[in-house]
């Protein structure tokens, strides 16, 4: 897209609002909503904010900050019923001083996919991401009960949700998504929308857009859409299986028909270097203390660093379809992600791999739900972190992914994390509560 082409398409199309999008160090969407009689002058990047507002931005002495719209991420929204059309367009956050800011997560997954592109490649991502849908109150406040009780791949009049999903599809589809499938998943109230894989940064932007219309559309039919891992005790959680391929010149890197599994060198090597930074990594792809209660033995969740040709128990599998499909599925994030983050560490870490030529280690073909752990000991498996207070410390640790997210935003990120889980650890909870009160 080109100046000009958005200003006549906005013109055809009568848009009224222009919503100019950006996202925080936590992964939460902010925006900045303009009449359309203005967005010549966004896209001349002279829309300025208040940086001091946002969580993990700038402090209030330094708080002039720009948004600079990307023109490829223009976007009608599906128009409503007697309300005039909006568009949007997600920004890159710019100082006063007209340089990136080293804050927005967006410009740190730049960073990063131009290391990569001065390596020759280019990642693709495509994500996996899962919800559930909770019903709402009396007084319009979600709860805990879902409005089915349907499991993995089941149907109406199971599924009650299947037309909220199929409204959902039907806005991403009209808002250039391609949906490849939908479908309920194995816990009750619970749900995937698949999309087709794109460029990381592209990915990123798409994680984003799909996490806040599955919101709207979901509140539509008066339920309450929500992303957190693990909202309900006893049932699986959601992740956000991440499927990463490299390409070189058109070709993908990961696919070597010679290859023993028909995997290249390049391909071990990324997973080497997922594998040595994994558990740095968690605090970025499992970012907030609910993560870890996914992500433990019983719930189809990894709980172990490795990987496996097909094998779905541990943190990397290799799905079995070959050529230009050959990727590597990450199976430990969860939708609580900062995409940009998230995506710029696994980027990050796989280019270390190959780089440096960190051998894979020996694939587990084993369910590693049934190892003890004195197995998984002498296999020389490492455990993820069991919480977000492990994982932080494992972050400060990695010298390569605390340089990726830069000395403003590893400070900013760092603080922030610890003090949710210091909130987290003076909560007592009802388990407390129950186990407590009357027993001493």
């Amino acid at each position: 897209m080109t100046k000009d082409s958005i200003l006549s398409k906005v013109k055809d199309e009568e848009v009224v609002f222009v919503r100019l999008q950006f996202t925080d160090l936590t992964g939460i969407m902010k925006n900045l909503t303009i009449p359309v009689e203005h967005l010549e002058k966004a896209l001349d990047n002279e829309i300025m904010f208040d940086g001091s507002s946002i969580d993990g931005f700038v402090r209030i002495e330094e708080s002039d900050m720009y948004l600079k719209p990307d023109l490829n991420t223009f976007m009608l929204f599906p128009r409503e019923k007697k309300r005039g059309k909006v568009a949007r367009l997600i920004c890159d956050v710019y100082s006063a001083d007209g340089e990136p800011f080293d804050g927005c997560p967006r410009n740190i997954l730049k960073k990063v996919r131009k290391e990569a592109a001065d390596m020759g490649f280019t990642m693709y991502v495509g994500p996996e991401l899962e919800f559930f849908l909770f019903e709402l109150d009396e007084k319009g406040h979600p709860t805990l009960q879902t409005n089915d009780a349907a499991g993995y791949f089941d149907m109406a009049p199971n599924d009650r949700a299947e037309p909220a999903r199929r409204d959902m599809v039907l806005a991403l589809k009209a808002m250039g998504f391609e949906i490849e499938a939908s479908h309920h998943e194995c816990a009750p109230g619970q749900h995937e929308i698949d999309f087709r894989y794109v460029e990381a940064l592209s990915a990123a932007d798409n994680i984003m857009t799909f996490k806040m219309v599955v919101r709207v559309v979901a509140q539509k039919h008066g339920l309450h859409a929500t992303f957190m891992p693990k909202p309900v005790f006893g049932i699986a959680g959601s992740g956000m299986h991440t499927n990463i391929s490299l390409f070189k010149d058109g070709k993908n890197c990961f696919c070597d028909p010679k290859g023993p599994i028909g995997l290249s060198e390049e391909a071990y090597q990324f997973i080497g270097g997922l594998t040595k930074h994994a558990l740095g990594m968690a605090a970025l792809t499992n970012p907030t203390v609910n993560s870890y209660k996914r992500l433990v033995s019983g719930f189809e969740a990894p709980t172990e660093v490795a990987w496996s040709p097909q094998n779905r128990s541990p943190m990397m599998r290799i799905p079995a379809k070959r050529g230009s499909s050959t990727r590597v599925e990450l199976r430990n994030p969860d939708p609580s992600v900062n995409p940009y983050l998230a995506l710029a560490s696994n980027l990050a870490a796989g280019l270390d791999g190959i780089k440096n030529r960190i051998a894979a280690p020996p694939p587990v073909l084993e369910n590693m739900y049934d190892l003890s752990s004195e197995e998984k000991k002498a296999m020389g498996l490492l455990s993820l972190p069991n919480n977000l207070f492990e994982a932080i410390k494992e972050l400060e640790k990695d010298e390569l992914l605390m340089n990726m997210l830069g000395a403003h935003a590893q400070k900013k990120y760092i603080e922030a994390k610890l003090a949710e889980w210091e909130a987290y650890c003076c909560q007592v909870s009802e388990w407390e509560i129950d186990r407590y009160l009357t027993l001493i």
